[in-house]
């Protein structure tokens, strides 16, 4: 297994797409640490390892610093930190205060910057990587969830400065993903109706499975990617049509 003996963190790791990037690493050999503020309601597991989990608000730098060196103390060294915590609810901008869409920015954005700087002096020291868990609404319209959206535009960004910054010690990239089916994804789509009709609008014919992200996640940490740094990589299905070409009145397939 090509990532045996080096140690992931995976922030926000217990469920959903973070489960999926967990799993995926402990599949790859590695040695998994996932933090977020709840514990999983059952471990996160793959070929008979267990992922270690901390009780982390990734918020407060403070407790953020603190668990990083704890973790480096304890395993003695740190490979790659995934920046997977994050998502948002539906809510229309004029609909809410600056406060709650500050916090959607805060947990999207600002987290992982604290987490990846937490993190730096030990992914410095394995010439180890960080992986942005980004999101295609960050390139494009994002309706009721704009603050979300914009704060996955700025982690992108960030991403590449950091990358440059940082390097040659510690490649920084990106995965830009399209719609997920988790658990939680009924909530965004609707009924098993809603998630079939959305998932014909992928040109692959599926959401993304967190398996499908996770495998992603693994090849950027990998030896294989050694020369892949300040990237983006889309894991969305191949995208989505254009509009227009169902709106249109003309080259239609008879």
């Amino acid at each position: 297994m090509e990532l045996k003996g080096r140690v992931v963190v995976v922030t926000g790791g217990t469920r959903g797409v973070g489960g999926g990037i967990a799993r995926s690493f402990l599949a790859a050999g590695a040695r998994v640490l996932v933090c977020a503020r709840r514990p999983p309601e059952e471990p996160v597991a793959a070929r008979g390892a267990e992922a270690e989990f901390t009780a982390v608000d990734l918020r407060d730098p403070a407790a953020v610093r603190e668990y990083f060196e704890a973790a480096a103390a304890r395993h003695g060294r740190l490979d790659c930190l995934v920046n997977n915590a994050g998502g948002t609810p539906y809510r229309l901008l004029a609909e809410s205060g600056p406060e709650r869409h500050a916090r959607v920015v805060e947990l999207n954005l600002v987290a992982p910057m604290t987490a990846s700087l937490a993190a730096y002096p030990w992914l410095r020291e394995a010439r180890g990587s960080v992986v942005m868990i980004g999101s295609v609404s960050g390139g494009r319209p994002s309706p009721g969830t704009a603050a979300y959206g914009a704060a996955k535009a700025g982690l992108e960004s960030l991403a590449r400065s950091m990358a440059v910054e940082w390097a040659p010690e510690v490649r920084v990239n990106s995965l830009v993903l399209g719609m997920v089916r988790t658990e939680l994804a009924p909530l965004h789509y609707g009924d098993e109706a809603g998630l079939a009709a959305v998932a014909a609008t992928v040109p692959l014919g599926r959401l993304a499975d967190p398996s499908d992200v996770g495998a992603a996640a693994v090849f950027l940490a990998s030896d294989r990617a050694a020369y892949v740094s300040g990237a983006s990589l889309l894991v969305h299905g191949g995208g989505e049509r254009p509009a227009f070409l169902d709106a249109a009145t003309v080259n239609k397939e008879s």
